[in-house]
């Protein structure tokens, strides 16, 4: 966990430093870095993680409930957005995507082996890969086209759009229907690693992003300003998310523990690949990141070292 966290603050700070050194030239190269994760990494490790993936039974209430309590903050997210903050539509789809897609792998995956024991690390990858990833290649995907600037206009452009700049999503077919054969385990074990390897590419953007919102408004480097839109964010992503998840599991049918903590992880670095491709709020996006990822990692600190004591 210590590992995870001082990689990614490296991986923001190198971000920094290189947008300070080469302008243009970096955020030219988080771009393409973003166009990686979106077009050739993500499809890879959706592919082989999830055409790995053995359901039982009793995970089945805690998968319902986790698609439920992301339709609920992406919903809310709408609600506050456009009705209550009247932001423009680019703002308000970067705020649905930072509560609806969540870091429940790179950060959440680590996290849990921390507080829980590595027994629980096949639960919180069931999450991620059942919940997590078929939401942000359908729901966020699905959200950029709706309401990014480099979408298109009209219905019709815009859900070409959602099926061409997808590819992440024909893998999520593909490993539903795919033999097991074309899994195997050295395969998958692959797919983990490029995962936790990509990962630290998406802080990168994240570090050179504060930067260029930086040159641009003056605003502060780090720690982003907390806006409403990024204060909305964390609200929903960090405590309406993983309340809803709680109540169902204390009222319905109880869920194992992982599952609520990854209901309430920080929001995923999909978020700002989503933002890049469809032309949503990178600024939300990056503020509702940086901030809801330092705010976990604390918290997960304090957690793990008072039950030490």
């Amino acid at each position: 966990m210590i590992a995870v966290a001082l990689t990614s603050l490296l991986a923001v700070v190198i971000g920094v430093g290189a947008e300070r050194r080469w302008g243009e030239g970096a955020l030219g190269l988080s771009r393409r870095l973003l166009d990686i994760l979106a077009y050739v990494a993500i499809p890879l490790v959706v592919f082989f993680t999830v055409s790995d993936l053995k359901l039982t039974t009793g995970l089945g209430a805690g998968i319902v409930f986790g698609w439920a309590e992301r339709v609920v903050v992406i919903g809310l997210a709408w609600l506050i957005g456009e009705r209550l903050l009247r932001l423009p539509r680019a703002a308000t789809g970067a705020i649905m995507v930072s509560v609806g897609l969540a870091n429940t792998g790179y950060l959440g995956i680590p996290l849990i082996a921390l507080l829980l024991g590595n027994d629980s690390i096949g639960l919180a990858v069931t999450y991620d890969t059942t919940v997590t990833a078929p939401i942000a290649l359908i729901g966020g995907f699905a959200i950029g086209a709706a309401f990014g600037t480099r979408a298109g206009e009209g219905a019709r452009k815009r859900t070409k759009t959602f099926f061409t700049r997808n590819p992440a999503l024909v893998a999520l077919i593909a490993a539903v229907i795919a033999p097991s054969w074309l899994s195997p385990d050295w395969a998958r074990d692959i797919a983990i690693l490029l995962a936790v390897a990509i990962a630290p590419l998406g802080f990168f953007a994240v570090g050179v992003y504060l930067m260029i919102e930086h040159d641009q408004e003056g605003t502060r480097i780090f720690p982003p300003q907390l806006t409403a839109p990024v204060v909305t964010a964390l609200v929903l992503r960090l405590l309406i998310a993983p309340g809803v998840m709680l109540g169902l599991s204390s009222f319905v049918i109880e869920v194992p523990s992982a599952f609520l903590i990854q209901a309430g992880m920080a929001s995923g670095i999909t978020a700002l690949a989503v933002g890049h491709i469809f032309g949503l709020e990178m600024k939300i996006i990056v503020g509702a990141i940086a901030w809801s990822t330092a705010i976990v990692v604390i918290a997960a600190s304090v957690v793990a070292l008072a039950g030490g004591l």
